[in-house]
């Protein structure tokens, strides 16, 4: 492909036939895994999409680092703290290196912070997480401050979220140059070697890592979209993990003696978003395929219908074995922000057809349900369910599954009126769904930067804006529950569920599930 980096493949030892001779041993084992959802660019900055994010982080450090429950600790900042009502402090570890050899301190920070909003046909941007930051003040070489405008309490979660890039590799915008690994220059614990996109990464232990010490001393990081596929390539042990192993292959692999299962409730929140702000979008027509004289999603009544004509709990225990929770907001119990009293919409038919008529569509309409077929867990399965269900109310439901990186990319040019998408958080919180899904379109601002339904609410803005700027966490959750109130009841996106994560390993690979769905060789050990 185009600018990437041209290597021989070598091939790669299962750990079951362990390297042999004192300077194998040395250099210790390799690991291979393979991924379900495509990665689309070596760019950091690029897409804020969780392959992405995870492919990445093998090259890339953060200022905050997180572990499998989602705690903040240490990464390339060794600590923070408020600075007054309107700065926080970052204190950069020293002695850490970029894998060319310079040294990494606050410049870099700085130079981060002016590319992101630089980066290029970014289906998914990262100016999300620097939206509240209005200036830096770099205090010494490892010693710099976020300012804000107003009290800003999740200024460590978000910086979670941003890789750091470096300097001398800046101001090199092009997400071509990272593809082809010149720009690829990181602190983490591995450096690349080649990267293809959309298929493979191969990366090799970083020695000058601040970290633990890595055990892999090769990872290969391949993706495989095809379910059957990646878990044939595990049980004939071309692949030592893989993730995203789909619900009705659980038990059966558990049973498999040299094989295992690590599993852990997600944070993502399975949805639809419709586009109810264009008045003719594509693909949508009457019953028989007339154009119709108005976009029925714009009707708060039709998209409450397709909501409540979905059986959740269904779909929960058929397509997804029982391997997910019915959702009816962003985040699940017992996560911060979470509303108890906003519930999973009930399966109601006999609603969903009354609503319709009210709306002015007894005969129902056709409308295409786009999504993609290797990114979430059975996400074609789910398309195809939601599609039966809709037809017992006499919408017909055209689906459309394709390719992540195709689908991801269509979506972020508005050409589907129905989507099928995924998304968690990034700090712990609503506010990356609030502000990345729900809120007013308001690039300047970040706010709205993944909002395909065009929702916008004056009095949900109002809301997220006294929570983002609450540092009672208490205080803080109330108004997230009010603000998920208003969303839900506007039906500004139609929540399905929530996932469980699942990864499935040969034996001699322990890996410590994730609730952030993450799949790296950082989280993953040789077994004792």
């Amino acid at each position: 492909m185009c600018g990437e980096m041209v290597m021989r493949k070598a091939p790669f030892l299962s750990l079951a036939l362990m390297l042999i001779g004192g300077a194998a041993q040395a250099q210790g084992p390799a690991l291979r895994i393979a991924v379900g959802g495509a990665f689309t660019s070596m760019d950091p900055h690029y897409h804020t999409l969780t392959p992405n994010n995870a492919m990445n982080k093998h090259v890339f450090d953060r200022l905050v680092d997180t572990d499998e429950n989602f705690r903040l600790r240490p990464g390339l900042a060794e600590s923070w703290a408020p600075v007054g009502d309107t700065a926080w402090e970052f204190k950069l570890r020293r002695n850490v290196l970029w894998h060319d050899g310079a040294p990494f301190t606050a410049a870099d920070v700085v130079a981060t912070f002016a590319r992101v909003p630089e980066v290029r046909n970014s289906p998914g941007s990262f100016v999300l997480y620097i939206r509240s930051v209005q200036r830096l003040e770099v205090v010494d070489d490892h010693t710099i401050r976020l300012h804000t405008a107003a009290p800003f309490p999740l200024m460590p979660n978000l910086m979670s979220g941003l890789p750091i890039t470096s300097r001398k590799a800046l101001p090199a915008t092009d997400t071509a140059e990272f593809n082809s690994g010149r720009a690829a220059i990181g602190t983490g614990p591995y450096r690349l070697v080649s990267y293809s996109p959309g298929s493979q990464a191969v990366f090799t232990r970083n020695p000058d890592w601040y970290g633990a010490p890595q055990p892999w001393s090769r990872v290969d990081y391949r993706v495989i979209p095809n379910d059957g596929a990646r878990i044939a390539a595990l049980r004939a042990g071309d692949v030592d993990v893989i993730d995203t192993v789909p619900t009705r292959d659980v038990e059966t692999l558990r049973a498999i003696p040299n094989l295992a299962i690590a599993s852990k409730p997600g944070l993502r929140n399975i949805f639809l978003y419709l586009d109810h702000a264009r008045e003719h979008p594509p693909g949508v027509s009457g019953p028989n395929g007339e154009a119709l004289a108005n976009n029925p999603l714009r009707d708060n009544r039709v998209r409450e219908a397709l909501s409540v004509a979905i059986n959740r709990p269904a779909i929960a225990r058929q397509v997804m074995s029982g391997l997910a929770t019915p959702s009816g907001q962003f985040l699940a119990a017992g996560v911060m922000g979470h509303d108890p009293q906003t519930t999973a919409p009930a399966f109601d038919m006999a609603r969903a057809q009354k609503l319709l008529a009210e709306a002015g569509y007894p005969n129902g309409f056709r409308i295409v349900l786009a999504g993609p077929n290797n990114r979430y867990i059975n996400d074609e399965q789910v398309l195809q369910a939601v599609a039966q269900m809709w037809s017992r109310i006499g919408v017909k439901a055209d689906v459309q599954a394709m390719p992540s990186n195709v689908y991801f990319a269509r979506s972020a040019r508005d050409e589907f009126p129905v989507g099928l998408s995924g998304w968690g958080t990034s700090s712990g919180e609503p506010d990356s769904p609030m502000v990345a899904l729900i809120a007013s379109k308001d690039p300047a601002r970040g706010r709205g930067t993944s909002n395909r339904s065009g929702y916008s609410s004056a009095e949900f803005d109002g809301l997220l804006d006294r929570a983002l700027e609450t540092i009672d966490p208490a205080a803080r959750e109330e108004f997230y529950r009010q603000a998920t109130r208003v969303a839900m009841r506007d039906h500004a996106i139609i929540p399905l569920h929530h996932q469980v994560n699942v990864w499935a390993s040969r034996r001699a690979v322990k890996v410590i599930a994730r609730n952030d769905e993450e799949t790296y060789a950082m989280s993953m050990s040789p077994a004792e």
